[in-house]
């Protein structure tokens, strides 16, 4: 799919789809007045008869519209204006681009600006319409012999002439970009184990480094057995899979300069190994590795976009399986710091997989790390299914995470780290235990976490809500969702030279 930038009065531009967004209490000026001359006065109508509202993501479709070029009018609702946030916009979009993705060999063009964002300048908000055009058009139907969603032939921003085209085709180029490494990401997520296992995802990995020009480093059994790595080793131990870690390396800053770490949890799948899951809690379990494939859907779009920063991305692989070599209740671990682990439940496993992990990124010298996981259930039943939980041993280093989330438009709310916490985990055979009590499970899961990461600045990310949408709605598709892309692009940029 092509996304592109069009400068032409938004009667003249051709499409299968015109989008159009209008806040409530619209007035028709400007170029939304132009737009009701050209249709005779339709809006103007539509309003007066109550059919349009403005109200946030509501859609009217006006089938074979006269007066303007595009063959349907879709008008969707921003709400009201001093509510508008990247969120809102994002939701609004994704409704409109799900609803004209429902055909094949569609073009759709979203005019803008019909209504300002106060947060947002024109070229954000153009990347941000080339994002949802790029995500709302694609399903999770990739099994199925009759697809629900298809591609857009061609995704155009419509601006008002004498506008700054080439800023905002630059911008509409950064926003395809972070849309189809969302869409990388969900469909890693989406595709099951039997397609997605450490080897296979990590055989992607070194695809998508050469394409893109990363570094890439694949350590393999007897590697990750030389760098000490039995935790996540022990983990690994019940499948006939064996498991991986993939190391990529983007250098686009200078060589001195520090190394942002991003660093996922990559269980492809997880049965809950001999603390086994009821079926329930096993079905979607294929997207216990969206945190790997989020890293390696941020490093891909980092590479495109060759942001001037240096960045590692660390993905942990294994399948967390049954059978008689499986790893037991009452085991005791070495983490490659040292670190003794005593296992009390082996479906507790993201957290012994990221513990090696994130000390080999300590071990490399990162700077500051990010890592993100489908960790705990806990964190969905504080939080719900659509925020992502936030934790750090570093509050300048949380803050800035959270507000690359806020500009991005992504849902992300930060949980304590009291010292009393760790106190859950003391083990009487061991260094620490790998689960607390029931009760603050997100939270001694970051705990536990934060012993493996020596005094680097770091942020937890749990993703378990957010990553996976139980069920269709009208802004979203079931399945993968892909968040956090945005938000680690968002915060390389930042990382770089200012």
């Amino acid at each position: 799919m092509k996304c592109r930038v069009v400068t032409s009065a938004w009667k003249d531009v051709e499409a299968d789809w015109l989008v159009v967004g209008l806040p409530e209490e619209f007035d028709l000026s400007g170029a939304a007045g132009e737009l009701d001359r050209a249709l005779d006065g339709q809006l103007a109508r539509l309003r007066e008869a109550e059919d349009l509202t403005g109200k946030h993501a509501e859609l009217l479709t006006v089938h074979g519209p006269r007066g303007i070029a595009a063959r349907r009018l879709l008008l969707v609702g921003l709400g009201k204006l001093e509510e508008l946030t990247a969120a809102r916009l994002e939701k609004a979009l994704l409704t409109s681009a799900r609803k004209a993705s429902e055909k094949e060999h569609q073009k759709v063009a979203v005019a803008w600006p019909s209504a300002p964002v106060a947060s947002m300048a024109p070229a954000e908000a153009a990347a941000l319409i080339a994002t949802t055009l790029t995500v709302g058009c694609v399903g999770q139907d990739l099994y199925q012999s009759e697809h629900k969603r298809f591609l857009f032939d061609e995704a155009s921003v419509a601006v008002e002439p004498g506008g700054d085209a080439a800023g905002m085709e630059e911008a509409v180029r950064r926003g395809q970009i972070v849309g189809e490494a969302m869409n990388l990401t969900r469909e890693l997520v989406n595709r099951p184990a039997q397609d997605i296992y450490p080897h296979s995802f990590a055989q992607q990995a070194q695809a998508l480094a050469e394409k893109y020009g990363l570094e890439c480093e694949i350590f393999d059994q007897s590697r990750l057995e030389a760098e000490r790595m039995d935790s996540l080793l022990a983990v690994a131990r019940g499948s006939d899979q064996p498991p991986r870690m993939v190391v990529l390396r983007y250098r686009g800053g200078k060589g001195d300069a520090p190394t942002l770490a991003l660093i996922g949890k990559g269980v492809t799948f997880d049965s809950g190994g001999l603390s086994l899951k009821p079926t329930d809690g096993m079905v979607f379990m294929k997207c216990d590795m969206a945190g790997a494939a989020t890293v390696l859907g941020a490093m891909a779009a980092i590479a495109r976009l060759g942001l001037p920063v240096n960045v590692a991305g660390y993905m942990g692989l294994v399948e967390n399986m049954v059978s008689g070599r499986s790893y037991k209740l009452g085991d005791v671990l070495t983490a490659r710091n040292g670190t003794t682990i005593e296992v009390l439940n082996t479906d507790a496993e993201g957290r012994l997989v990221l513990a090696d992990v994130l000390c080999y990124a300590v071990d490399e010298g990162a700077a500051k790390l990010i890592d993100l996981a489908t960790l705990t259930g806990a964190c969905m039943v504080a939080l719900g299914e659509e925020v992502t939980g936030c934790f750090s041993n570093d509050e300048a280093w949380q803050q800035a995470v959270l507000s690359a989330a806020k500009r991005v438009g992504e849902d992300v709310w930060p949980l304590p780290m009291f010292d009393h916490y760790a106190e859950l985990l003391k083990s009487d055979v061991a260094d620490c235990k790998n689960v607390g009590p029931r009760w603050g499970g997100a939270i001694t899961a970051a705990k536990f976490l934060e012993k493996f990461v020596s005094k680097t600045p770091w942020v937890h990310l749990d993703i378990a809500g957010a990553s996976f949408a139980s069920s269709n709605k009208p802004h979203r598709e079931g399945g993968a969702t892909g968040c956090m892309v945005r938000t680690l692009v968002e915060i390389a940029g930042q990382f770089g030279p200012k």
